[in-house]
């Protein structure tokens, strides 16, 4: 059973306003508000940096190891969000696997459409290994927007012939840019954050165009195989739900070694009120564990 705490936060989301009419600018002002408000917690050193050209910053606990990294890759529809919204998640993140994480500050649509995103992710994980990183030592992890982003760059990264980081941890990934999934209508009641509407404007802003089944804007249509390990959490009431249970399943059959947890009663991307909600807590304990087993 959920905890109490779950029914205050989907209280407070109640109570938002909502205006169907906001301009990106107010979208993008409103989740800084909502979720970049966050303290970090104490003794966490947050480091801006220049990747290539790409605006990120190091977030790193007192106890992460200087050798093992996590490329964070921040969700939003690939509209909104930023390092600073997902700054005290990140930090959280990095204390549970005692790693660093590279926040990056990926290129939004409208100004840039697919697959500027995913450019600046590759880029990214490029310039870790640059700088000495071994893959045996990294992860690439995002959440929503940012977890489907992460498969995508790694199928990106594996055709190009890299090293593929030695795991990954998806959140409530956001892989199929359709809109045509069974769960968008079926949890859309049950859902206080991501609606189909919504969803669509977004998609339409990244893809400009682009075909919505194209692999690197939705993995769940790509070729998974020969993908590192992957944790993919996902909660029981999100419209987002079957992007991750097909994901899952379409990976398991690429012979990819995959960890699915469907949370009870949880909603999207619960993990970034873990500062509000138990289970969000447990959940990243739960992704730090992982990652810490993986890297051996």
């Amino acid at each position: 059973m959920a905890s109490a705490e779950l029914g205050q936060l989907r209280e407070m989301f109640a109570a938002m306003p909502r205006d169907e009419n906001a301009t990106i600018e107010e979208r993008r002002a409103g989740m800084e508000a909502s979720v970049g408000i966050f303290p970090i917690p104490e003794g966490t050193e947050v480091t801006p940096v220049a990747v290539d050209g790409v605006p990120s910053e190091w977030v790193a606990s007192p106890d992460a190891r200087d050798d093992h990294a996590i490329l964070y890759l921040h969700g939003g529809g690939y509209v909104i969000g930023s390092p600073a919204t997902h700054r005290a998640m990140a930090a959280k993140l990095s204390q549970t696997s005692r790693a660093k994480l590279l926040v990056i500050d990926y290129r939004l649509a409208p100004e840039t459409a697919f697959p500027g995103a995913v450019e600046d992710a590759v880029k990214a994980y490029r310039w870790l290994l640059s700088q000495g990183y071994a893959p045996e030592k990294l992860a690439i992890s995002g959440d929503s927007a940012g977890g489907g982003l992460s498969v995508a760059t790694l199928v990106s990264l594996r055709d190009a012939g890299l090293p593929l980081p030695k795991t990954a941890a998806l959140l409530s990934p956001w892989s199929d840019l359709t809109g045509e999934s069974e769960t968008m209508t079926t949890r859309a009641e049950q859902d206080p954050m991501v609606q189909k509407d919504m969803l669509l404007m977004m998609a339409g802003l990244y893809l400009n165009g682009a075909d919505p089944k194209t692999p690197l804007a939705s993995p769940l249509f790509a070729d998974l195989q020969n993908l590192p390990p992957m944790l993919v959490q996902v909660g029981d009431h999100e419209t987002l739900l079957n992007d991750s249970l097909t994901l899952a399943e379409r990976a398991k059959s690429a012979g990819v070694d995959v960890t699915l947890e469907v949370w009870d009663e949880m909603i999207h991307v619960w993990q970034l009120f873990y500062q509000m909600l138990p289970e969000g807590t447990q959940a990243l304990d739960r992704i730090g564990e992982y990652l810490v087993e993986k890297w051996g």
